[in-house]
């Protein structure tokens, strides 16, 4: 495992982090919390040292399966969570004030809680769940995040950036407040490309990138046939016409995929890592065969090559399918 700098303030993380949405609940259809816990025992052992959680994933739930798997785990990892909107609105709406999403008081008290369900004294990295740059002059937020910083209670600061919006963070960006940004980066989605990624290398701003696989749109796995449980989210996501149109995309990129050295996945990872701005890739993996495949992407799975690169960049696809 290969391992960067996470900013300028920041420990060194594997390229290779781990999301863990999925583990929260049931969105992603039925959870094992055995299985979870044998995932992230495994990337463990497989040098990843980053896991990003958030209180809503679950109420809680994923951080605590973080910690009983960290209690049976000699590793002592890097751990990123999230405060939740107050509204409970994904994603910000630039209209509501900030006082209305992330009060100082909410900031604290969900920290306090993440703080109990890790079963840590201190986060490593405390994320507001969404942003807006129109709340940067306003409310006690900021004050909250520099008492947080002061009492130990969390050693960096960044938000999550909205979806597909990378412009959203810009003025937090060069505003030296945060430490910290994560966004939607990937193959269809480059969009981070234009203005978020330079900006973040220039002044040091850590960049965390999620959806690597655009929900999996880019695993290489779905078919127009692909039906999901009930209770999956996906239902949404690829609601209609947007599961062929996301096959056929897919479909298109075989070029990347290398018999026996390198898959469709791999490839997209690696399309990510190839930023040197990016700082760590937290594709979910939530089954041990996610674990493996993944983690040899940092070290063992080609790189693409410049002609791919050049091919790849007539495959970004401007849409969004969160916004239903």
């Amino acid at each position: 495992m290969k391992y960067r700098k996470l900013g300028r303030r920041g420990p060194e993380v594997s390229e290779i982090g781990f999301g863990t949405w999925s583990m929260g609940g049931t969105m992603w259809g039925p959870s094992d919390d055995r299985q979870a816990i044998r995932s992230i025992h495994l990337a463990l052992d497989l040098g990843v040292n980053f896991f990003d959680t958030a209180y809503a994933y679950g109420d809680g739930h994923s951080e605590k399966v973080l910690s009983r798997a960290f209690l049976e785990s000699s590793h002592r990892p890097v751990v990123a969570t999230k405060v939740p909107p107050k509204n409970m609105e994904w994603p910000a709406d630039h209209r509501i004030p900030v006082e209305k999403v992330f009060p100082g008081d909410w900031i604290r008290e969900c920290t306090e809680q993440s703080l109990r369900n890790l079963g840590a004294d201190r986060v490593d990295l405390q994320q507001l769940h969404v942003w807006s740059d129109s709340w940067m002059d306003h409310g006690d937020w900021l004050e909250a995040v520099r008492d947080l910083k002061e009492s130990g209670k969390i050693r960096l600061f960044g938000v999550s950036v909205n979806d597909h919006q990378p412009g959203s963070v810009m003025r937090l960006v060069r505003s030296g407040l945060v430490d910290c940004v994560q966004v939607i980066y990937n193959i269809f989605d480059q969009s981070p490309e234009k203005e978020l990624l330079p900006a973040c290398r220039e002044l040091g701003v850590g960049v965390i990138v999620r959806v690597p696989l655009d929900e999996g749109g880019l695993s290489g796995k779905l078919t127009r046939e692909t039906v999901f449980t009930p209770e999956d989210w996906r239902n949404r996501y690829f609601q209609g016409e947007r599961l062929a149109a996301t096959v056929e995309r897919a479909e298109r990129l075989r070029f990347l995929v290398r018999e026996g050295s390198r898959t469709l996945p791999q490839a997209a990872l690696k399309f990510c890592l190839d930023a040197d701005a990016v700082s760590t890739v937290i594709p979910g993996m939530r089954r041990i065969e996610h674990v493996r495949d993944n983690c040899r992407v940092s070290e063992e799975i080609p790189p693409l090559t410049r002609e791919e690169f050049r091919e790849v960049k007539k495959h970004a696809w401007e849409r969004n399918f969160y916004d239903s």
